[in-house]
């Protein structure tokens, strides 16, 4: 599953420690967005580094209604999604930080994605994705499972 695949990317990212996945919906992280970011839109991730180092790496946010949608809008498994969301994340929790790194991120992203075999990186698709708006050509579409349904879990942050 999406969340289990958290421990091998954290090896290849080199984040040490546990990391807690949050799959939510995008009034959540709305509210989280706010909170944290002081911006009031929903966002598909969000890491939390942890403040101390007491076998806790951080935690992740994930809006399972922006990756489900973007999956659809992308041809893409939900799960894949999940898993390129969980990727960004980590690298978010090792220190990685693509609006201040001139492209650093992006590049470590491309490489992970590549030898974990997802498809697109985040960074590098969200600069040429318009959301709500089709992919000209259609990969292959695969069988997707039903994602499950988003609950909200306030305070495992």
């Amino acid at each position: 599953s999406p969340p289990e695949y958290s421990k091998p990317a954290s090896g290849q990212i080199g984040v040490k420690g546990e990391v807690n996945v949050l799959l939510t919906s995008s009034a959540e992280m709305r509210r989280l967005n706010l909170q944290y970011r002081k911006k009031n839109a929903p966002t598909d991730v969000l890491s939390f580094p942890a403040p101390e180092s007491n076998g806790l790496a951080g935690d992740i946010a994930i809006s399972l209604d922006i990756a489900r949608r973007s999956s659809e809008e992308r041809n893409e498994t939900w799960e894949d999604e999940v898993r390129i969301l969980i990727l960004h994340g980590l690298l978010h929790l090792a220190g990685y930080d693509h609006e201040k790194d001139n492209g650093v991120m992006e590049r470590k992203e491309q490489r992970l994605r590549t030898s974990l075999g997802l498809s697109s990186s985040l960074i590098a698709r969200n600069q040429h994705f318009k959301p709500g708006k089709r992919m000209s050509k259609k990969p292959q579409r695969r069988q997707r499972p039903s994602p499950p349904k988003t609950k909200s879990k306030a305070g495992q942050l």
